[in-house]
Formats: structure tokens, C-alpha cells, sequence
């Protein structure tokens, strides 16, 4: 029998502390423009597609997150199935696209002084690179979580641009180009995919590093919490789901309005 190390947890501990190292101040940043657009009774929007629709989904809602975290789902843009209807190929298809998501977004709440942020791995799908141009023109501070090392990169969209170069605050992951970041000897590629989960723990750093600022304003939103926190109970996110359908319909009115 084979032994292994635990190689991928140690590469991904790796890939979290350059993280917390080079990214700190860009994170701060994003929290100090969540925070100012939550405060105004704005909303930050999450969109991804593919495999980053998950740290949108990861971040609301959960235990531990809080009203006003808005993702941007769009189920074709997603699977529920390997193969056929509902496919990989077909959202694989779709978010190269270009000209798609404007007829998603032009249904969806967003208003100047909000914030987007946009994940994408390799940062070249039109899908996430016009969903940034989209929220720019209309006003919302747009936020790239990917990998910088992408830019080495030819652009694909027609605009010549990649996700980190239309948006206004960059969040480097740091994961390799190839995504996978093990080597396995008798096997001739790559295994273990890292950007996901590097893009989940950016979600959760936006989320605690806002929570910090507005706490520091006096500040406090409705939070998801599991009943096994003391005082809790299972009827204690109604709040949560109440409050997150208030700023939706506060939102789409002001959408109506302009």
C-alpha cells in the first residue's frame, strides 16, 4: 500500500497564507465599500459561474452570514446534471458567451453605490467579464476575485480585456494556472482543484472583515445562526429571511424608480 501525505491540505494552507499575506489590504478595502453600501441600505452581489457559483452560494445564505448578501444565481449558468439537459457543456457553452448576461442582470436588483463581486478563476469568460462592465456602467464598485497569474494569458472576450482589468479592485488568489496543484507520479495530470476553495475563504473574509467595519460603526445586521448558539432557536433566522426580502423589494424599487 501506498503512503501519501496530506500534500493537498499542506498546498492549500500554502495558497491560504500568501493569501492572508498579499491580499489583506485589497480585502480591506472591499469591506470598508461593503460595509458603506449596506449601511445605505444597499446590497453586495455575488455572481459566478460554473464551479464559482459556489463561493457565491457559500457565502448566503448560511450560518454565519447576514442580510444584504445577495447572490446573483443563474441557474444556466450552473449544473444539476454530468451530461445532457442541464449539462456541463451547455453553462461551459453559455459563459463564453458574449451578449448573454445582460438579459440575466436586467432583472435583478442592482443600484449605484452597491457592490458586485465577480469570481472567476482563469477571468476570460464573457459571462463574469460583462457582469463587471454591466454594474460599472450602472454604478456598483466591481469587485475581481481571481488568479492574477491568468493574465499571462490571451483574453478571449472581444474587448480585449480580462476580469482583473474591468474591475475596480482586484482580489488575487494566487492559485496556479492550471487550477489542480498535485503531482502524482504514474499520472500524467494534474489533481486537486484549489480555486474554489481559496474563492470560498475570500467570500468569508469579505463577510467578517464587513461584519468588523459596521460593528465598529454601531452596526448590526440580522445573522444567520445555528440553534446550537445559546439564546438561539430554530425560528431565530425568520429574522434573516424577512430582512433579505425588505432589501429586495427596497432595491427593485429603486431599480423601477431610475
Amino acid at each position: 500500500m501506498t503512503v501519501t501525505t496530506a500534500r493537498y491540505t499542506h498546498a492549500l494552507i500554502e495558497l491560504l497564507g500568501k493569501l492572508a499575506e498579499s491580499q489583506n489590504d485589497v480585502l480591506d478595502q472591499v469591506a470598508e465599500r461593503a460595509a458603506a453600501a449596506l449601511q445605505g441600505g444597499g446590497l453586495v452581489h455575488l455572481f459566478g459561474s460554473g464551479h464559482s457559483v459556489i463561493p457565491t452560494i457559500e457565502a448566503f445564505p448560511r450560518y454565519g452570514s447576514f442580510a444584504g448578501i445577495h447572490p446573483l444565481t443563474d441557474p444556466r449558468l450552473m449544473w444539476h446534471n454530468v451530461l445532457g439537459p442541464g449539462g456541463v457543456r451547455e453553462l461551459l457553452w453559455l459563459e463564453r458567451t458574449e451578449n448573454y448576461i445582460d438579459k440575466f442582470l436586467d432583472h435583478e436588483p442592482l443600484n449605484a453605490g452597491d457592490v458586485l463581486v465577480v469570481y472567476s478563476h482563469g477571468g476570460r469568460n464573457s459571462a463574469g467579464i460583462e457582469a463587471a462592465m454591466y454594474a460599472r456602467e450602472r454604478g456598483l464598485t466591481t469587485v475581481a476575485v481571481t488568479s492574477t497569474a491568468n493574465l499571462s494569458r490571451p483574453a478571449e472576450h472581444s474587448s480585449g480585456k480580462r476580469l482583473g482589468e474591468v474591475c475596480d479592485l482586484v482580489v488575487d488568489t494566487g492559485v496556479p494556472v492550471e487550477d489542480a496543484v498535485i503531482d502524482v507520479d504514474g499520472w500524467s495530470r494534474p489533481v486537486g482543484g484549489a480555486s474554489t476553495v481559496v474563492a470560498a475563504v475570500v467570500s468569508h473574509e469579505i463577510l467578517t472583515r464587513t461584519a468588523a467595519v459596521l460593528a465598529g460603526e454601531g452596526v448590526e445586521l440580522p445573522t444567520f445562526v445555528s440553534p446550537t448558539v445559546p439564546g438561539a432557536s430554530l425560528e431565530s433566522n425568520d429574522e434573516v429571511f424577512d430582512a433579505h426580502r425588505r432589501l429586495l423589494h427596497r432595491a427593485e424599487q429603486r431599480v423601477l424608480d431610475a
